[in-house]
């Protein structure tokens, strides 16, 4: 065990680090496209059923991300730790973090379903749901709460997994749920005529038995780290340091479901085919997104590992060339976005009114998503090295800080113009933003090289 301990950081620590990058970020970049495509197999199937129906999965797409949230920031602050620790070669500290963070985890989600199933209605239209929508948004989002403890700990026991450098375990986990909802979703809603509940169960039973193939992960002894009561910790310091380490996760999703609650309330105003319309295209620019995501989350461990263990040389090169392919990467299929958006939002739902809202969006979405690297990698940087106050305010820009209030004026001035171009406005601020934060990271890297970081 120990040999093999040491085989992993000295792989970590000491391989050429975009080979590293690459190696890690395939894994990683295969179940983001994946997880993006039965999302929006999800969102084909549930249009079969009418524009309503397509709204519907957009308002619950808002209470996902609010699981999401947690799950980020009790998975990221494990796994930031643990991959700075596992630098350290401190293992049994390892353990502590994992323990904790998945209970935390576990406590917090359950408690939120329990919350939602109480004032289920009043969520639903405070997500952006219309009377029409709200019938198949209750359906659908019920079973998504009754797996929501399941669901949320995925994240963490996703995080932990892949922090600690071993990514492909982390895809199995996520590539067997994706696949089985797919597969669950016509089977549910048509051949056993379930309609849109079929498409809630399929998701639930899916994140269910992603979430017992990624925690036997740890009970096989697969990882380096363990996850057991027993484990958790007695002080109040590494909880902690767990929760303010995962906190700008916490920040930047709990934002993200806030943009999406407001973006559906403004969309609906010009009626259910607009609240479809920002629901497809967004799922369509977060498929797009997962891959520079992918290669990002391929970075996040070498830059913990090489951070912790003090390699300062090697973070800083891994960020340059992480920047660089996400910026191709993304850039490539943005394009493909520009050339055809009609013809992709049509596969979603051959709605005229869906379509003609849509098409802007997605144009104005596939622009943004070139300067979305930067900013995503800057955040991620930062937090992985410990920049707790620097990434939480990263994290704060683009769906909060920018995209609120510039929802709210361009709204007002624009009206539906306004819904359709205000996230990559605040896509672009983001951006100039981030140049100093990243700027004044990388020029501390290069001063500090394999000494201490000042």
């Amino acid at each position: 065990m120990a040999a093999q301990y040491n085989s992993q950081h000295e792989r970590m620590t000491q391989a050429p680090v975009s080979g590293l990058v690459i190696k890690l970020g395939i894994p990683t970049t295969i179940s983001m496209l994946v997880t993006s495509i039965y999302n929006m197999v999800d969102t084909m199937f549930v249009g079969k059923l009418g524009t309503s129906a397509s709204g519907a999965v957009g308002v619950v797409f808002g209470f996902m991300a609010i699981l999401q949230a947690f799950g980020f920031m009790y998975g990221q602050g494990s796994g930031i730790l643990i991959s700075r620790l596992l630098g350290q070669k401190d293992n049994e500290k390892a353990s502590r973090i994992a323990s904790t963070g998945f209970f935390l985890c576990l406590v917090t989600a359950t408690l939120i379903a329990v919350l939602s199933l109480a004032f289920l209605e009043p969520l639903m239209y405070l997500l952006g749901s219309t009377d029409t929508i709200l019938p198949y948004a209750k359906t659908y989002v019920f079973y998504i709460i009754v797996a929501a403890p399941f669901m949320t700990c995925c994240f963490v026991l996703n995080n932990i997994i892949r922090y600690e450098g071993k990514a492909t375990f982390a895809m199995v986990g996520l590539l067997a749920g994706a696949i089985l909802n797919m597969l669950g979703d016509p089977i549910f809603m048509f051949v056993f005529d379930m309609g849109i509940a079929g498409a809630g169960l399929s998701t639930a039973l899916s994140q269910i038995i992603s979430f017992l193939i990624l925690l036997s992960v740890f009970l096989m002894g697969k990882t380096e780290s363990r996850i057991s009561i027993k484990y958790v910790t007695r002080s109040f310091r590494d909880v902690w340091d767990i929760v303010s380490t995962g906190f700008p996760g916490l920040v930047r999703q709990g934002l993200g479901s806030i943009s999406t609650m407001l973006l559906n309330q403004h969309a609906r105003v010009y009626g259910d085919a607009a609240v479809a319309a920002m629901s497809i295209v967004n799922r369509l620019s977060m498929f797009i997104f997962s891959v520079g995501l992918g290669v990002g989350q391929g970075f996040q461990p070498v830059c913990g590992f090489n951070y912790g263990a003090k390699r300062y040389d090697r973070v800083r090169k891994a960020f340059v060339f992480t920047v660089i392919v996400s910026e191709v990467l993304m850039g490539a299929f943005a394009v493909v976005g520009l050339m055809f958006p009609e013809q992709a939002i049509t596969f979603f739902r051959n709605d005229p009114e869906v379509i003609a809202f849509g098409i802007p969006a997605l144009r104005y979405q596939c622009v943004a998503l070139f300067l979305q690297p930067l900013a995503v990698l800057t955040n991620m940087t930062l937090q992985s090295t410990g920049q707790r106050f620097s990434a939480t305010v990263v994290s704060m820009l683009r769906s909060g800080l920018y995209f609120i209030p510039t929802l709210l004026i361009a709204t007002h001035l624009g009206g539906a113009t306004g819904v359709q171009i205000s996230q990559p406005i605040a896509d672009a601020l983001t951006f100039v933003t981030v140049i100093p934060f990243a700027a004044n990271f990388v020029r501390k890297l290069s001063k500090a090289g394999k000494g201490s970081l000042i």
